[in-house]
């Protein structure tokens, strides 16, 4: 999904376990018929390899942000909180059988979920069978909330298809001579992928923008020659690119080589990647991207997430880091108002409590409604002067919003 350099870094992972155990064990409390210092043991299922490797990295990273800080503190109800990761390899039968082995056999008391819609599903259908809480950090497309899953909900503030709302908005209330009037669209075949780029190709068609190019790739595509030769030649005004991160940028090189301009371009996840700007040769201005967080946002816990992130990792978090520690946000104000941590009837417990209240995180205020769908909307970034930063909404925005484009 991103450079294939991270891959190598974690193929030591491949068919092994990391156990995290962050911090020492607490002396505090007890829970559930559990010693009071034994750590509540959280199974996780990630991408460590394979095609979603790379934010299956920032993924764990936000995940060992939130059990750090958290044990640091004291823990929950008193006992230290234990990460028990297994990779994947990006594969959906794996995760299955990962989340057996965690649940089933390792009989870990909470789990969350893994990155990708295409893993979030297969392995919610364990956590249901198994009557567990499943708070998932990545499971953003339609699909996910058709299952008809009443123990998922997903950690951020908008799903796949609601991601490009504010921009979908700006765009139809320009005056009609200003706008783009065509539009090319190439999205993996991917949900989440997928959902983001037609979810703002339905608004945009509704309101008379003209679709020249709509293109549909494998996600194992690195070879974009002639879908870049079709945008090319359509002479598109806009680009939406329904991408993660390699191919979002394997797609605008070859656009590069043909010299094709367009006057706004968007992509649903490469931006936001720290090797973005060089894999395109820093030409990266006026790209946009839909988020569902920034390191600046003005949330009581955002502060210390970001403060600490740093100082653990040495960089500043982004939106798959924040979306992870999200999902531990949620767990852990469960697990706090419910009293217990375990399998068994505390899984209930914690699964109507999430359904009745909202969890204040570093995402803002999350709520949910029957399915696990979140109540929000994302943010839109746009890369400016060197750095990205927020354009819309309007009480949000760091900058405003460059349009037309400058040539890349």
């Amino acid at each position: 999904m991103r450079s294939s350099l991270r891959r190598t870094r974690w193929a030591t992972a491949l068919a092994a376990t990391t156990i995290l155990a962050l911090g020492a064990c607490s002396d505090d409390g007890g829970d559930g018929g559990q010693a009071s210092d034994d750590p509540i043991v959280v199974g996780i299922s990630l991408p460590l390899t394979g095609d979603f490797s790379e934010p299956g990295k920032g993924v764990q990273e936000g995940y060992e942000a939130w059990a750090k800080i958290t044990n640091d503190k004291g823990g929950l109800l008193g006992r230290q909180i234990e990460l028990k990761i297994l990779d994947d390899q990006s594969n959906a039968d794996r995760v299955v059988a990962d989340y057996e082995q965690l649940i089933g056999s390792d009989k870990v008391d909470l789990v969350v979920g893994p990155f990708s819609t295409r893993l979030v599903v297969p392995s919610a259908r364990v956590a249901e069978e198994y009557g567990m809480l499943f708070v998932e950090p990545a499971g953003a497309a339609k699909e996910v909330f058709e299952q008809g899953f009443k123990n998922l909900f997903y950690a951020a503030p908008a799903v796949a298809n609601d991601h490009y709302n504010h921009l979908a908005e700006y765009l139809i209330a320009m005056p009609p001579d200003k706008r783009p009037q065509t539009v090319a669209y190439a999205a993996m075949d991917d949900p989440f992928a997928q959902g983001t780029a037609y979810g703002l190709k339905a608004k945009l068609e509704a309101a008379g923008f003209k679709t020249v190019v709509d293109e549909v790739y494998p996600p194992n595509t690195t070879d974009f020659g002639s879908i870049a030769a079709k945008i090319a030649a359509s002479k598109a005004d806009m680009l939406v690119g329904g991408s993660q991160y390699q191919d979002g940028v394997n797609l605008i090189v070859a656009l590069q080589q043909l010299a094709y301009q367009p006057k706004l371009a968007a992509f649903s996840g490469a931006p936001t990647n720290p090797e973005f700007a060089k894999a395109i040769g820093n030409k990266t201005e006026g790209v946009l991207s839909p988020t569902g967080y920034t390191p600046g946002a003005p949330y009581e816990s955002n502060k210390e997430f970001v403060e600490k992130f740093k100082a653990q990792f040495g960089k500043e978090p982004e939106e798959d880091q924040a979306n992870a520690y999200t999902t531990g946000q949620v767990v852990a104000a469960a697990v706090t108002a419910a009293g217990c941590a375990e399998q068994g009837d505390c899984q209930k417990k914690l699964v109507d409590w999430v359904h009745a209240n909202k969890v204040e995180t570093v995402v803002g205020p999350l709520s949910w409604d029957a399915a696990g769908k979140p109540q929000g909307a994302h943010m839109i970034q746009q890369w400016l002067g060197g750095s990205i930063k927020i354009v819309l909404p309007e009480p949000v925005k760091e900058a405003d919003l460059l349009y037309p484009k400058p040539a890349w």
